[in-house]
């Protein structure tokens, strides 16, 4: 094995990155959740899609703008670190690591259930440790076989939309000749906004948690051959991605679909599954659990790799024990942080063998305002590295639109979404808990930045950065 100093060797390809920039922003959320969005808010949930995803398309640019300048396995967590103060990226690093920590056990408990349902035999548990322990494997791996899981898992579900976005705009144009649907009678006909614009804002604080993991290919490129163009690239196109995945996706369902229908809040059935059966497709159900099993399976394969990643870069700036750095000797993969970020997935096997799953719920509201606290934390460190940036006369390649308007309008409307969530009784409980366990962090963060803990290694990680930006702009030059 490889000691602590050394760097992560890299290995993605130009085709990891495009399918990874395109994964991000596809899990079941859009499968199945969007159902509820829908049920709640009517076609106007269209609106809510549409809002957050401008959100998103704004905070990727922000984010793609600090990543340019300066590549970094440790994306966000870095940019606050150097932006903001060493207890924003301490607190943003280990909130996030938290957040995909949690995440992975859900993803192993719906693949578990999904294949439950096919071959009963093996019972939820069985099924969860099976793929928990596969996608580990996967992550001790080097690099690019991530790369290659990522490019195929994600294969899968573009094909899958591509296909429903095509079938389903036949249908609304009357070539369709199956099922019993056509048209955009459903748009209008029971109103297009039948709860009011309140369900819409509350609709769209659930939009904006289906797009988080767009950023995760920031982290990613890192470990790329050339990170700046790759950043450039994928961010550049999160526009056309988000347009086309989701708004063109639920665009589709609510004009063929009444949001009545009750199979749009069940989620065993999903809002893919409810749109197929009115088109007349057979097995329907069964094909969408397919894609949402290949889904939630990439979604736990990149919250793995981007937790162990979180924690490197933590670990390298003196925010996280030092062990962390560790990288298999062949690999180079840190094979302790995919250890440590795997423990609440394995925990979440046995509170799901021990029928005691309701335990692990509580750990999940703590992550439900996670998303838009990384989202702030972009907007404020691009607000204050833009103005170093310029300062020190750093030329930048990707700059953010209209600065420092947009940016003072997204921190605006994330910090009013918020105050709805408190406002609004069904996110409640999400705010508090984000917040006990935020503030837990914080002080943490604050005690690391006060007692300088892990300063020789935050002095060793700034002289390597120095190093190697300076062999960049070397590189440039020539």
């Amino acid at each position: 094995m490889s000691s602590s100093g050394n760097q992560l060797e890299g290995g993605l390809k130009s085709r990891h990155l495009t399918m990874l920039s395109i994964a991000g922003v596809i899990g079941g959320a859009l499968f199945v959740g969007s159902g509820k969005v829908i049920a709640n808010a009517g076609p106007a949930a269209i609106l809510a899609y549409l809002g957050g995803g401008i959100l998103v398309v704004l905070v990727m640019r922000m984010l793609g703008e600090m990543a340019v300048a300066q590549p970094d396995t440790g994306s966000f967590s870095t940019y606050a670190d150097r932006a903001i103060g060493r207890w924003a990226g301490f607190t943003i690093g280990w909130l996030y690591w938290s957040f995909w920590s949690l995440l992975m056990g859900w993803e192993a408990y719906v693949a578990g259930a999904i294949l439950n349902s096919w071959i009963p035999a093996i019972p939820i548990w069985g099924y969860m440790l099976i793929v928990t322990l596969a996608l580990m494997a996967v992550n001790f791996m080097h690099v690019k076989n991530y790369g290659e899981f990522e490019f195929w898992f994600a294969l899968i579900k573009v094909v899958a939309i591509v296909a429903f976005i095509i079938i389903g705009a036949s249908a609304i144009v009357h070539i369709w000749p199956f099922g019993d649907v056509s048209g955009i009678e459903h748009l209008t006909s029971q109103g297009f906004m039948p709860n009011g614009f309140q369900s819409v804002v509350v609709a769209l604080l659930g939009a904006m948690f289906a797009f988080i993991g767009a950023e995760i290919v920031t982290v990613a490129a890192a470990e790329a051959k050339d990170p700046s163009k790759e950043i450039i690239r994928t961010t550049r196109s999160v526009v056309w991605r988000i347009s086309l995945f989701y708004i063109g996706s639920i665009f589709i369902v609510v004009c063929l679909v009444p949001y009545t229908d009750p199979g749009l809040k069940d989620s065993t059935v999903g809002t893919y599954a409810v749109t197929m059966q009115h088109l007349g497709i057979p097995y329907a159900k069964q094909i969408v659990n397919f894609v949402v099993l290949t889904s939630v399976c990439s979604c736990f394969n990149s919250a793995l790799y981007t937790s162990s990643r979180m924690l490197f870069s933590l670990s390298r700036r003196g925010d996280a024990p030092k062990a962390f750095q560790i990288l298999g000797k062949n690999t180079k993969a840190p094979y302790v942080g995919v250890l440590v970020s795997s423990i609440l997935a394995l925990i979440t096997i046995v509170l799901t063998a021990t029928d005691k799953m309701n335990v692990f719920d509580v750990l999940m509201a703590a992550t439900g305002a996670i998303a838009l606290l990384v989202y702030l934390c972009i907007a404020v460190s691009q607000l204050n590295m833009r103005r170093k940036l310029e300062a020190s006369g750093t030329h930048i390649q990707l700059k953010m639109w209209l600065f420092p308007w947009l940016t003072y309008a997204v921190i605006a409307v994330i910090v009013a979404s918020l105050v709805i969530m408190v406002i609004e009784g069904t996110f409640f409980n999400e705010v508090v808990y984000t917040s006990i366990f935020g503030g837990i962090v914080v002080v943490l963060g604050m005690m690391a930045q006060k007692f300088n803990w892990g300063g020789e290694q935050r002095a060793e990680a700034e002289k390597q950065r120095l190093e190697i930006q300076a062999q960049l702009q070397k590189n440039k030059e020539a």
